[in-house]
């Protein structure tokens, strides 16, 4: 199951959120401020089993990081969600494309976030 998860937003205070809904999973969080900052992450920590995402952030949005995690062969391995208050539809579809496993948009509930990890980690 969930043991290492990597939050990927610009906002500490969705990182502090994302500590309270993922409480559930008993998991550790590593945190990230955008997408570049997430391949650093992920070049020293080989074991993360999720990564949420955001899609507006500086120096490298969640697009361009899908674009090279995906080109390196990380969204293969590590599931990728994408969480995002962008709704831009082509933006939605472009991530799925990239290799995300799941969109959900902000506000989201979050049985809506459990049920689309268990959903991921079940299968």
């Amino acid at each position: 199951m969930l043991k290492k998860l990597l939050v990927v937003d610009d906002s500490s205070l969705i990182h502090q959120m994302y500590r309270l809904v993922m409480s559930r999973y008993n998991c550790s969080i590593v945190d990230a401020m955008n997408g570049q900052e997430a391949l650093d992450i992920l070049a020293q920590h080989k074991d993360v089993d999720l990564i949420l995402l955001d899609i507006n952030m500086p120096v490298m949005n969640g697009l361009q990081f899908l674009e090279k995690a995906s080109a390196m062969g990380i969204v293969s391995r590590i599931p990728v969600i994408v969480i995002s208050t962008e709704g831009k539809e082509e933006d939605t579809i472009r991530g799925l494309k990239l290799g995300a496993r799941g969109y959900l948009k902000k506000p989201f509930h979050p049985s809506g976030l459990h049920d689309l990890i268990d959903k991921i980690f079940n299968n």
